[in-house]
This record gives structure tokens, sequence and C-alpha cells, in this order.
């Protein structure tokens, strides 16, 4: 009886345990006050634990195994698994009420990019979801993302869509906890930004690596994550413990110059502004700090009176000239045409546009 009830014991199969204690004595001609008498238990204790009324405590499985010579991990095994399909019973039934609630994320596209699993059972969808956010329930994922306190909501660009606004940021976290980071040194990061300026000179395949693995030597995980529909930004800076740093582009336009910008004027919020602060770009916004880190970045790129000189000369307009400026600032072409841009020096339908390359990402992980 004893082998055959282990052999029996299958972890996908979950029967009430007082089921088959109910089949163990009768197969032993034992009643039930008489199990009762053997284990020190009163028949309506043992009552309950056939009726699934009771559990079968560690002390009782003990108990068991003495008088049936079933090993008591068996019976402590068959309870637990039981108790965890009635939660997963329970689970399924509370969260059946709220499927309606994946149609408001980007599941298709979050499926397609590999971000989570798909499936077919609805339940199922939502708990990958869940997982994905790290959370248990809905509930959960509105008191991090969408509570009155929680500064994301101080972002026009995360107000206007919170549910993908959400999982861009979260797929920002997630890449960026498999980064190693060094403490973070606020004089090290800003001589460095000087060595990633020259970097705009290359192609994406070597500037994304290289920018992604010096910046983590001075405490800054940089991560690229696509843009997701429905999540109208440019970059996101947050810090994710006190000693390490996190700058999420999306490349959203793809031209070079718009990355660049963008990360500088992330590295501005690093530098500039406080540990507890989110900030995330969209589009124009005429916050004070973001004006401020549109300053930081602009003149980083190209220093003001160079730029003033170069505009006063009138060869702006050439293109030949364009790139003698920048390889004499030792930055792409493309900054110094945004730029002129911007300042409405140049149409943004000019023909030096070609001088903007646009990326695509690529895989900095191998």
């Amino acid at each position: 009886m004893t082998d055959r009830l282990k052999n029996e014991y299958r972890p996908d199969l979950v029967t009430p345990p007082g089921e088959t204690l109910q089949e163990v004595i009768e197969t032993m001609g034992m009643t039930k006050a008489e199990l009762a008498d053997r284990i020190g238990k009163t028949p309506k204790t043992v009552g309950e634990i056939i009726k699934h009324g009771a559990p079968i405590t560690p002390s009782t499985a003990m108990e068991l195994e003495k008088v049936l010579g079933i090993p008591s991990s068996f019976w402590n095994n068959r309870e637990r698994r039981y108790r965890e399909s009635l939660a997963r019973q329970e689970e399924r039934k509370r969260l059946e009420k709220r499927v309606g609630w994946l149609k408001s994320f980007p599941v298709s596209q979050m499926v397609k990019s590999g971000w989570i699993k798909a499936h077919k059972d609805k339940v199922e969808q939502l708990k990958e979801l869940l997982r994905y956010f790290g959370v248990a329930s809905p509930e959960q994922w509105k008191k991090i993302w969408l509570s009155p306190e929680t500064a994301y909501r101080k972002s026009k660009a995360f107000a206007a869509k919170p549910e993908a606004g959400s999982v861009w940021l979260r797929k920002g976290e997630l890449q960026a906890q498999q980064i190693k980071t060094k403490p973070f040194d606020k004089e090290a990061f800003r001589s460095l930004l000087q060595h990633i300026r020259a970097l705009t000179q290359t192609a994406p395949e070597e500037f994304q690596k290289r920018v992604v693995n010096s910046c983590a030597e001075v405490g800054l995980a940089v991560v690229f994550i696509p843009p997701i529909k429905g999540a109208p930004v440019y970059g996101a800076t947050r810090w994710l413990t006190p000693e390490k740093a996190l700058i999420q582009l999306s490349l959203r336009g793809k031209f070079e110059d718009l990355l660049w910008f963008t990360f500088f004027h992330e590295a501005a919020h690093i530098l500039l502004h406080g540990k507890k602060e989110i900030f995330i770009e969209g589009e124009d916004s005429h916050d004070e700090r973001e004006q401020r880190a549109d300053r930081f970045a602009r003149d980083l790129l190209i220093p003001p009176a160079a730029f003033r000189q170069f505009v006063k000369s009138e060869q702006y307009r050439n293109p030949a000239a364009v790139r003698a400026f920048a390889a004499q600032l030792g930055i792409s072409a493309a900054i110094v045409v945004g730029r002129l841009q911007h300042e409405g020096l140049l149409p943004f339908s000019s023909r030096m546009n070609n001088l903007r390359r646009r990326f695509d990402f690529v895989d900095t992980n191998n």
C-alpha cells in the first residue's frame, strides 16, 4: 500500500490529502476512531482532516508516519500542494474578473518584441503581465505607477498613456538590473562626458557598447529600449539606488542628433538634479529643470562662442563648411545640422539632412 501511494504521487495531480487518508485506513481495516486513538487526536479532528476542513500539520504527519508507515514527507507534500491548489483556484477566480485590464496595455507589441510570452488563456496572459511588472495584482500596479505621490505622474509624456509608458520604463529597469555598475562617481561621470562627446562620430554598433561599458564604470546604467506604441518618449532618467543611476533612451525619431542631444540632456539631470526625481522626456517642456538640461546639452555639444562665430561667418549653409566645423569640434556633423535647424537657421527639409544618420537598434549584449 505504501509503495503504491509513493508511486501514485504526482506533482500535477492534486487531490485532498484527507481523501487519501480515508482510502488508507479503509484498506487497513482501521476506523476513524481507532486512528484517532493511535495518533492521540479526537475523532472530531480526524473527521475534519478527512473532510478537508482541517490541515494535516507537520506534527500530525509524523504521527501518521508512525501509525500508517507512510513517510511524513508524503503527507506534508500532499497538504502543501492541496492548499496551494486551493489558493491558485481562488487567485484564478479573482484574476478572471480583471482580464479586461489587459486591453490597456500594448500586449501584442510586448509579445512581438519578446518582452513577455504569449498565452491563449487570458488569465495566464494577465499573470504574465503581472510578472513582467513584478507585482501581484492590477491594484499593486496602480499603487506603484499611478498613486498620487508617484514621481512618474509629474511627466506629461507619462500621464498621456501611463500603461504604455510603464511598459517602456519597466523594460529599462529590467535591462539595467543586468548591468553591473560601480558606485556612482559624479566627477568621474562629468569627465567621461567629454570622451562620450567624441563618440558621436562613430557608428552605432561601436558607440552603444562603449557608452554602456564606460558609463557602468562610473555608476550609471545606460539602456537603449525601442519605443513602444502609446509611449511618446525620447528618454528617461532616474536613480535605481543611491549608487546607481539610469539613463534610458528610445531612439524615437532615429536621427543621431536627437539621440545624442537626449543622452546629454539626461546626463544633465544626473549631474544637476536630485536623486529622488524622475525625468521622462516627451515633447518640449517649459519646466525650468528641463530647460536647464537643454542648455547643458546644447552648450556641451557645441560651445556657445564657437557656434556664434560659425553662424556669424554665414558658412552654415554650406555642407562642406558644416562638416569642417563639426570636425573642428570633434563631433558628428548631424549635431551641427540639428542645432541649425532647431535655431531656425536651416529648414527641417534642408538638403543637409543627408548629414544626419538614422540609427536602428543593435544588440549590445553580444
